[in-house]
């Protein structure tokens, strides 16, 4: 199994710049930041800035979307850093949340997403692409590579995952829902006829170690804020598993975004933001990794039993240089892939 962080561009940037070196030392593999460019810092500079001062991280925003930047801009920013830092990019996307909601948008379309990824890919890696019409090149990308990841739950965000991304992104480590959702990005991609093993596949949630449980969960119950917002758009799209639509969404992710009344973007991704009470601590339990190293050992050997090719950890917390340390010491060694000499 492979580790990332995820970050939040907070000023100043050298303390995301500090914190992704630091992950590095501990044997992150990649370095994830949002992107929200109302909410926080300018991502791309930061990540430029991040591959200067670290050798093997992969960086990449968890996620971009189609519909707060040109397409052509996105992959010639990738293309960029590839150029000046040896292709240590991934580009993940997704329909967008908070980067669209902040400034008054809907989330972009599926459809927008797949024809954006297609795009951005192609331009990024060299090849030419249709932009309203235009057929475009960079025509100064040489040997580039972007992996392709996407966000989704949603059963039409999932097929389509399995079939046109390089890699599945989700957001909660949920042994159960994480199961259900990887077979459906699995099956997509075989009838699709790709090799599903050829998808990777990344569950991102925050991690927290430490004994107090209650304070752990109130640190970390925006996560199951964060998520109810997507929740809410698949359930407003399907319906539950439970009403008379017998909507395709399982009961288990839907039924703790009944007592969800508004959300304020202001605070998103924040600990301690009072738009996420609704959250009961069955859920941040459930959605998040907790306690002690031991615990979280178990549900990461959970997780990479169902194929979880990667563990990304949110850092929205008051513990975040102890959480990377414990991980890089304590927890990594015992999931990685280990090579046995063979006579």
């Amino acid at each position: 199994m492979d580790f990332g962080l995820v970050l939040q561009t907070d000023p100043p940037g050298s303390r995301t710049v500090g914190l992704m070196k630091r992950a590095e030392r501990n044997g992150f593999g990649y370095g994830w930041t949002f992107d929200s460019a109302v909410l926080w810092q300018e991502p791309y500079v930061i990540h430029s800035r991040v591959l200067e001062h670290t050798d093997r991280l992969i960086v990449g925003p968890m996620v971009t979307n189609p519909g707060t930047r040109s397409w052509e801009v996105t992959a010639s920013t990738f293309a960029t850093l590839n150029e000046m830092y040896g292709n240590r990019t991934v580009c993940g996307i997704g329909r967008g949340d908070s980067a669209m909601r902040v400034a008054g948008r809907k989330p972009n379309t599926l459809a927008r997403l797949s024809e954006a990824m297609s795009v951005i890919r192609d331009l990024a890696e060299g090849r030419e692409a249709v932009i309203d019409g235009t057929p475009l090149r960079l025509p100064w990308v040489k040997d580039g590579k972007l992996p392709v990841w996407m966000g989704a739950y949603g059963p039409k965000a999932l097929a389509m995952a399995g079939r046109e991304a390089d890699g599945f992104i989700l957001q909660l480590a949920d042994p159960y829902l994480t199961e259900s959702m990887v077979k459906a990005v699995r099956v997509a991609a075989a009838e699709a006829g790709r090799d599903p093993d050829e998808v990777t596949i990344c569950v991102a949630a925050p991690a927290y170690i430490g004994d107090d449980l209650a304070h752990a969960r109130e640190q970390c119950r925006w996560f199951g804020g964060m998520v109810g917002n997507h929740v809410a758009d698949i359930v407003a799209k399907y319906g539950t598993a439970s009403d008379a639509s017998g909507g395709a969404v399982p009961q288990a992710l839907t039924d703790y975004i009944k007592g969800r009344d508004d959300y304020d973007y202001n605070e998103h991704g924040r600990a301690g933001n009072v738009h996420t009470q609704f959250v009961p601590d069955e859920i941040v339990d459930r959605f998040c990794i907790l306690g002690t190293p031991e615990q979280h050992i178990e549900k990461l050997k959970a997780l990479q039993e169902i194929g979880v090719d990667q563990f990304s950890v949110y850092l929205q917390h008051d513990n975040k240089e102890e959480t990377m340390r414990v991980y890089g010491e304590s927890i990594m060694p015992h999931l990685r892939d280990h090579v046995t000499a063979k006579a």
